[in-house]
């Protein structure tokens, strides 16, 4: 659990109405705010700039934003304020320009909230608009770090590859228009090239989305980009810039207008309009690298030489498991996360899920995974968190293979049983037939929705289930392929025909005990 110091905890009513009157959040209101309220132990204004994040969205605000606010308190070190660029719609950079770019967290937990005046950032930037252009501000020499949240999307690497998709319009677009780039790949590489003109030392990119080997893969698409533009420059890179791979971990909720509220309440009265809603959790393992850096260590994050096992025991544990619960939980009616996570039989497969299938392809000691399903369970089962099931369930084909079936395959290969790694499979399939039916708890948002909802169509369950698993990108190539397809065929009957919590319950494991793992 990360410290978050000067933290109290408040409740927030429901009804807490903005006063016409009410005053914005800035850098004036800060010595007004109720003691209650942590705000940075610097003054914002007096910060440099040496980092750049692409995507400034909710999580880099809850997460990284935070973690550097607390470092800069432990180290007095002044250096490390934040460029945030918004990758596309200006809204948040409005409204962090409104309020000299100072926002809330509210790190919530059951009913209470912890509130934290955050002030790392010192210019929201609207990509597209940018007077003095995203890449100037990469190749900054005072810039020694850029930290990345762009989404899968974002890296323009083809699903099938695993290499830059040179044929996609925003790569087509960033060669033609090199000094105007729409991607970040296209603004790293213009910015790199700014560097390696002037003969300076280019900054360490760190990528922070929730991708298997991130850093590799952004390493690789940056390259491949720089040598379609000139392969003395793809040299030049693949030498001298640093791509550490890091490992994030927080649930971080999209702000609603009950945020506001709850900000409003806790800042006594003022407005924010840009507030990030999270739980308390949080962690940051980045692979070690050279190079100046802030002290992220002093503030909870955990610098490794290789953050291989700590990735897959997220992977694996906490995203997989987010997996199942969205996909089994919408087909039950749940709505969000935390709804599924309090129905007694999928808490129960997903403990068993956690415990029997995704724990033994870890390095995990037992009770080290044990404790780790405990707080992960826990964590799901926050109510105050809304992670909405088409928000988790997005994507689903790009996230299986390093979810679900990498270890799927590692535990057949094992002898070991895989009810829910099936059952989740057949779950995410039978999505493909509902989407778009009425009532229907999730909507269903995947790059290859219109190829996969043509399988869903095949009448015959157990065809349909081997027209699904023989797509290798999607899957891998998976043992047992004839006893696989029965057993996703027979979770599909089951699914269009019974109650999901009869189907969960007939898929529960029996020990000693007489309980389900």
């Amino acid at each position: 659990m990360h410290a978050f110091p000067n933290s109290l905890t408040n409740p927030v009513p429901a009804a807490a109405i903005s006063s016409p009157n009410s005053r914005r959040l800035g850098v004036g209101t800060l010595t007004g705010l109720p003691h209650t309220v942590t705000r940075p132990a610097f003054t914002p204004r007096n910060l440099g700039t040496g980092i750049v994040h692409l995507g400034c969205g909710a999580f880099h605000r809850a997460h990284q934003a935070l973690v550097t606010q607390h470092t800069i308190a432990a180290t007095g070190d002044r250096r490390w304020g934040i460029a945030a660029v918004a990758m596309s719609r200006p809204d948040i950079v409005h409204s962090l320009r409104a309020q000299d770019n100072l926002y809330t967290t509210l790190l919530r937990d059951g009913g209470e909230i912890r509130a934290e005046v955050v002030g790392t950032i010192t210019a929201a930037v609207h990509a597209p608009t940018d007077r003095i252009g995203v890449m100037r501000r990469i190749a900054d020499p005072r810039v020694r770090i850029v930290t990345l949240t762009v989404t899968t999307g974002g890296y323009c690497v083809s699903p099938d590859t695993g290499r830059l998709d040179a044929g996609s319009d925003p790569v087509r677009h960033d060669l033609r228009c090199a000094a105007k780039p729409c991607t970040a790949i296209g603004m790293l590489v213009g910015a790199l090239a700014a560097v390696r003109r002037r003969g300076g030392n280019p900054p360490v990119v760190i990528s922070c989305d929730n991708l298997s080997a991130n850093g590799r893969q952004l390493r690789g698409a940056v390259i491949d980009f720089a040598a379609l533009r000139d392969d003395r420059l793809a040299d030049w890179i693949a030498r001298n810039v640093q791509f550490p791979c890091s490992v994030v971990d927080r649930i971080v909720a999209p702000a609603t207008a009950i945020d506001e509220a709850a900000a409003r309440n806790s800042l006594g009265g003022i407005d924010d309009r840009a507030p990030v809603s999270a739980e308390p959790f949080l962690t940051w393992t980045i692979e070690d690298f050279e190079g100046e850096r802030p002290r992220w260590d002093l503030a909870g994050a955990r610098f490794v030489a290789d953050v291989t096992d700590h990735e897959l025991a997220k992977l694996r544990l906490l995203n997989g498991t987010h997996m199942l619960l969205a996909y089994l939980g919408a087909l039950a009616g749940h709505a969000t996360v935390a709804e599924a996570s309090a129905d007694p039989e999928l808490a129960a497969l997903a403990r068993q899920f956690m415990l029997h299938e995704q724990g033994p392809t870890l390095t995990l000691p037992e009770p080290e995974l044990r404790r780790t399903v405990d707080d992960l369970l826990h964590r799901f089962r926050n109510p105050a968190i809304r992670h909405d099931m088409t928000r988790v369930g997005r994507n689903g084909s790009g996230k299986m293979m390093p979810r679900v079936t990498d270890a799927m395959r590692e535990n057949l290969a094992a002898g070991r049983a895989t009810p829910g790694a099936v059952l989740l499979i057949a779950a995410w399939i039978r999505w493909f037939d509902l989407c778009g039916t009425r009532g229907a708890t999730m909507e269903v948002i995947d790059s290859r929705v219109e190829e996969l909802a043509a399988l869903a169509a095949i009448p015959d369950p157990y065809r349909r289930a081997r027209a699904f698993l023989q797509r290798t990108e999607i899957f891998g190539r998976l043992p047992q392929l004839d006893r696989l397809q029965q057993e996703v065929g027979a979770a599909l009957v089951e699914l269009s025909q019974d109650d999901v919590a009869d189907v969960i319950r007939r898929r529960l494991l029996e020990h000693p005990t007489g309980k389900a793992a």
